[in-house]
């Protein structure tokens, strides 16, 4: 917009006069405006207006889609931007608590989504959108296009995305070719192949068998790793489920636990359950003999107390089911001596750091789990490892759970999610509401 310096004349223009019929003679020319003093002048002049920031909207379709997602959580234009606190004692966390060898803030947290004149980061956001939205193949050619167009540092962070495409994809053979123009392009050791992402954190050590973690309260809405433990005991994989922080779940839940438990009992299948006895207390408190208003959790009870608890127990809360379903109840099978050090060991194996493990594909989740998870715990790590794709919704969800926490000022680490992952939390603000922790490459 042009602004006008200069104030309107006090005295009008004279009309120009009526267009009348040519006469012979000439007609007299009009007077000139007086012009005003210059001390007039002078006053007249408005203040001259501040320098306003201007920031051009975005021109590609997925970076729009971006700050939609992003609009509750991204600081307005002219605003600063809130400090990044580093990892120290101040902050609740120490050093030692995560290893400075193992883990880098990487580009992430550097990330505005409103710097929209950054085309490298218009080519990221495009991509980690397209593989959020499980396009795997265009976001492949695309990254393929990059590494070749990019040099440099720029290039690396599109030869980074590329390696983790195939690792979550399982493709080895090209992940191993790519690993040699890594080399010859950017004179740099690649990374090496560890194995497929799991849907679950895996105990320590090269081989044995999967973690998973329930934690929280589980519901029919919010139960995403007991999709994945009903997934893993469908392929028969050895399974060891920590409930250390499961602090309740619903009946729909219970059964298909109950369900899962009995179905893997009966086929000798492999599932170790730890950390069961607060939970088992929770159960015992809830269900009240008579009452069969929970029939599923009745269920969960008795297979949770066959595997962990004692033959007593097990037959008092056999009698009452008996008693308020006027049912048979389930008999009491004694395990082996090999069992029980088995899951004894397994139990051991992986020390418990306090963190929430998420773990498969996000899709469409609301994560109402996560209230229960961040006020149980001073400083909440939740651990991404597990997790090989998170879709738009989820992420615009995740914003929306975290972003009253960082209001009221608490902390929150988002730990080891693939590149992919991190690079999508950046576009959509996460990188705002809580500290990412990316594996070094």
């Amino acid at each position: 917009m042009v602004f006008s310096f200069f104030k309107k004349q006090d005295k009008k223009m004279p009309e120009r006069p009526a267009a009348r019929p040519r006469a012979p003679e000439p007609q007299s020319v009009l007077p000139a405006p007086e012009a005003a003093p210059a001390e007039e002048q002078a006053k007249a002049r408005p203040e001259p207006l501040p320098d306003l920031e201007f920031t051009p909207a975005k021109s590609s379709k997925s970076s729009a889609t971006a700050r939609r997602g992003a609009e509750a959580s991204t600081p307005l234009a002219g605003q600063a931007l809130p400090k990044q606190t580093p990892l120290t004692a101040d902050s609740g966390f120490t050093i030692d608590d995560f290893d400075s060898d193992d883990f880098t803030e990487s580009s992430v947290m550097g990330v505005d989504v409103n710097h929209d004149d950054d085309p490298l980061q218009a080519c990221v956001e495009q991509v980690v959108v397209l593989y959020a939205n499980g396009q795997d193949g265009a976001a492949r050619s695309l990254l393929e296009t990059f590494v070749r167009s990019y040099h440099g540092s720029e290039g690396r962070r599109f030869w980074i995305l590329l390696f983790d495409l195939l690792q979550a994809t399982g493709e080895r053979a090209a992940f191993e070719r790519l690993g040699a123009e890594y080399a010859e392009a950017c004179e740099m050791s690649p990374p090496t192949w560890t194995r497929a992402l799991p849907v679950a954190k895996v105990a320590t050590g090269a081989t044995g068998p999967q973690k998973v973690f329930l934690q929280g309260v589980l519901t029919s809405e919010g139960a995403l790793p007991v999709t994945e433990l009903l997934r893993l005991i469908d392929k028969k994989e050895q399974v060891t489920v920590d409930c250390t922080k499961l602090v309740g779940c619903d009946d729909e839940v219970a059964g298909q636990l109950a369900d899962m438990l009995s179905r893997a009992r009966k086929s000798r299948l492999s599932v170790t359950l730890c950390g069961t006895d607060v939970f088992v207390d929770r159960l015992n408190s809830r269900l009240v003999s008579g009452d069969a208003a929970h029939e599923p959790s009745w269920r969960l009870l008795l297979e949770l107390l066959q595997r962990n608890g004692t033959q007593e127990a097990f037959e008092e809360r056999a009698v009452d089911y008996a008693i308020t379903f006027e049912l048979s109840p389930p008999s009491w099978e004694p395990r082996s001596a090999g069992d029980l050090s088995a899951a004894a060991l397994a139990c051991a194996v992986e020390p418990r750091d306090g963190a929430y493990y998420l773990s498969g594909e996000l899709k469409g989740c609301r994560f109402e789990e996560l209230t229960a998870v961040i006020e149980a715990t001073e400083h909440p790590v939740l651990d991404f490892s597990g997790v090989r794709r998170l879709d738009f919704v989820s992420a615009g969800q995740l914003v929306n759970r975290l972003a009253p926490y960082k209001a009221a000022g608490r902390d929150i680490i988002i730990r080891s999610p693939n590149h992919l992952v991190a690079e999508l939390m950046a576009v959509v603000g996460l990188n705002k509401q809580a500290r990412i922790l990316v594996p070094k490459f």
